[in-house]
């Protein structure tokens, strides 16, 4: 998530002298990973104004067009005489407000510009285009041209905001309310101990029986969908400077006011938002399963096979958009530059279930900043005033009219709440903090609180990642700071000396060392196709394996009945990279399934579990004894008297010796 100082502070009221870095620093020592500030325009120096281009001339004989321009710049040359500027874009006319940058200007990158003779002229400065400044991409690569409306010789640095700062943040899974300004901003103001200006605080109309109309079949899928229309968009209006800016710095590109305006809200407030083209949406909105095998083209212009477990957003005609993930471009919204744009719009402000839109992103191999948003987590009340957000900025950036009909569909649910001892985060951090502190920070992230020894708690509804005690104690001690946590070593209990099993397991290592053996451990994965190469009987017995439910590599899904297939790949691998003289062995664990397959009990969190338990987990797990085993390989040509040991190559399992992903057996 990049998050602009400057849009920062329109929330949160930090000290004029606080940087980038400064708010690096406070935010990481909440616990967030703030990677990079980035310093945009620092090496920018002006002067760089706003000009009108006054005259355009064709000059000839050379191998791309060249223009030779006059700019009017105002007084910002001094003199206010037109600039003469030679120019190779095409995309500006007579007329056109551009952006220019004068003589004794540097540019990003430490590019000097100076007075010049090129193409038989001398061009005094340049018109700039948005690479040349170090805009991020703005979609047209081309000469950037102004709003009519703009003044001549006004400071572009300005006018443009090419100088600020630029928080990257690495948000984690479960902090999806960061992946927000607001998010952001509410972290700060923790982290300052200032107050918070929540952009999602609107008043918000009532719900009423007078707009668009929707029918969600699937509550669980959807438990909010609020819709708002605005008409009479203006087709030729655009996103304002300033808006455009801000998605930029944010890392998205601007597309089409309408279009522009749901992705600012969406950073903004951190809500997802769909617009559709009212005129192209026959009959009622609707929230459902798709029936499997049913076709939707999405907004990138890919024809997809829907499954029945995607939830869609449909018309009469059937899928107009993958709920939570894309819409679908027979709804698009038409841009101001096509011969008819779209004057009316629908705003589609919902709540989809994380793991749906999860799965679906992943099925269709289709992630979108919406589905980033909704698998991580999005604040269900903020639909309402995100969808008044965008009402607003439309009606007030393309003149069109909101109307009166707010439709609301929602799936009745109460707070979540946690019970809690109060001095519960003082024993998981093995600090005291008080009864005080622990409900002043938790009152700080949104929650309230209530109660003496025994605390009721009720989670914030941009927070569904609390779920449990042990998850308000985090929040507490990283907002008390994990730097003031104390450091203690512990203390183990003197040994015995090593047993029995791990003697034998060191001497018949070092007897096959001492012979020449080289050890080459493995990964205890296999796939099931190597027991049909090493040519075992359908009924072998070691044919029978534990299959794991989250293998690291879908052609290796089970664990090893041998050591043989690792240790014959490796010794295939070396073969392979000229070395034909080997001796290789292996000590390992093996996982035989037991008769009666069963699933282990989830043992507790809160407490050490008891022998019984204990006891419990380990008879369900797969029998582990440990094998020997080793290969040899020499040339054919070789006189006998046993193969030279050489040193495999190839990669090497970062595991210790004896590692796997089941536990672990005593040596």
């Amino acid at each position: 998530m990049r998050v602009p100082l400057s849009w920062l502070r329109e929330y949160v009221d930090l000290p004029a002298t606080e940087t980038g870095r400064d708010v690096q620093a406070r935010l990481i020592s909440a616990g967030l990973e703030v990677e990079t500030v980035e310093q945009l325009g620092h090496d920018l120096k002006g002067p760089l104004v706003v000009g009108q281009v006054l005259t355009i001339e064709e000059l000839e004989g050379f191998k791309k067009p060249i223009r030779f321009c006059t700019v009017d710049v105002g007084r910002a040359n001094g003199t206010g005489e037109p600039q003469e500027i030679v120019c190779g874009a095409r995309n500006f006319a007579v007329g056109d407000k551009v952006v220019v940058v004068l003589p004794g200007a540097v540019l990003p990158g430490n590019f000097a510009i100076a007075a010049r003779k090129t193409y038989g002229r001398t061009s005094h400065g340049m018109i700039c285009s948005g690479d040349e400044l170090g805009m991020g991409d703005d979609g047209s690569h081309g000469i950037i041209v102004l709003p009519p409306e703009t003044e001549v010789g006004r400071d572009a640095i300005e006018l443009l905001e090419l100088v600020d700062e630029v928080l990257d943040i690495a948000v984690t899974a479960n902090r999806g309310d960061c992946l927000s300004i607001r998010g952001v901003a509410r972290e700060t103001a923790i982290a300052y101990g200032l107050p918070l200006r929540d952009p999602a605080l609107l008043d918000v109309p009532a719900p009423n029986a007078f707009g668009y109309p929707v029918q969600v079949s699937d509550p669980v899928g959807c438990d909010r969908f609020t819709a708002r229309t605005v008409t009479g968009l203006s087709p030729e209006a655009r996103s304002p400077i300033w808006l455009q800016r801000r998605l930029q710095k944010v890392g998205m590109r601007p597309i089409s006011l309408a279009v522009d305006v749901t992705n600012y809200v969406m950073m903004e407030v951190g809500q997802p938002l769909h617009a559709y083209d009212r005129t192209l949406v026959q009959g009622t909105i609707g929230v459902r399963r798709a029936a499997e095998g049913e076709k939707l083209v999405t907004l990138d212009g890919v024809e997809r096979t829907l499954h029945a477990e995607d939830l869609v957003i449909t018309d009469e005609r059937g899928p107009i958009g993958l709920a939570g993930v894309m819409g679908g471009a027979n709804t698009e919204i038409a841009d101001h530059a096509e011969s008819e744009g779209t004057t009316d719009v629908v705003i589609e402000a919902a709540h989809f279930d994380a793991v749906s839109v999860a799965r679906t992103a992943r099925r269709h191999k289709l992630s979108s900043e919406a589905s980033k948003r909704f698998e991580r987590g999005v604040d269900p009340q903020a639909s309402s005033a995100a969808a008044q957000r965008t009402v607003d900025l439309l009606v007030l950036l393309a003149g069109g009219t909101a109307e009166a009909g707010v439709t609301e569909v929602i799936a009745p649910s109460a707070p979540h709440t946690i019970a809690v001892p109060a001095d519960h985060p003082d024993k998981v951090a093995g600090v005291v903090y008080g009864r005080e502190t622990v409900v002043r920070r938790l009152q700080e992230i949104g929650c309230d609180v209530y109660g003496q020894d025994e605390l009721i708690v009720t989670v914030p509804s941009w927070r569904p990642d609390l779920g449990e005690g042990n998850d308000l104690a985090e929040e507490v001690i990283r907002l008390e700071g994990y730097e003031n946590l104390p450091s203690t070593l512990p203390k183990p209990p003197s040994g015995r000396g090593l047993t029995h099993r791990q003697r034998l397991h060191r001497r018949v290592g070092r007897a096959l060392a001492g012979a020449g053996y080289v050890e080459a451990p493995n990964y205890p994965f296999v796939g099931e196709q190597v027991f049909d190469q090493l040519g075992l009987d359908a009924d072998d017995p070691a044919r029978r394996v534990v299959r794991l439910t989250n293998p690291l590599n879908d052609e290796e899904p089970a664990l090893r009945t041998s050591l043989l297939p690792g240790l014959l790949a490796a010794l295939r691998r070396n073969d392979g990279r000229g070395s034909h003289d080997l001796a290789l062995f292996e000590t390992g664990l093996v996982f035989l399934p037991r008769e009666e397959q069963r699933v282990a009990a989830q043992p507790p969190a809160d407490r050490r579990p008891t022998d019984e338990e204990i006891a419990a987990i380990d008879a369900v797990l797969p029998e582990q004894p440990r094998h020997v085993a080793a290969v040899l390989a020499a040339p054919a040509s070789r006189p006998a008297g046993g193969a030279r040991a050489a040193r495999p190559t190839g990669p090497t399992p970062s595991r210790r010796r004896g590692r796997s992903p089941v536990r672990r057996a005593p040596n």
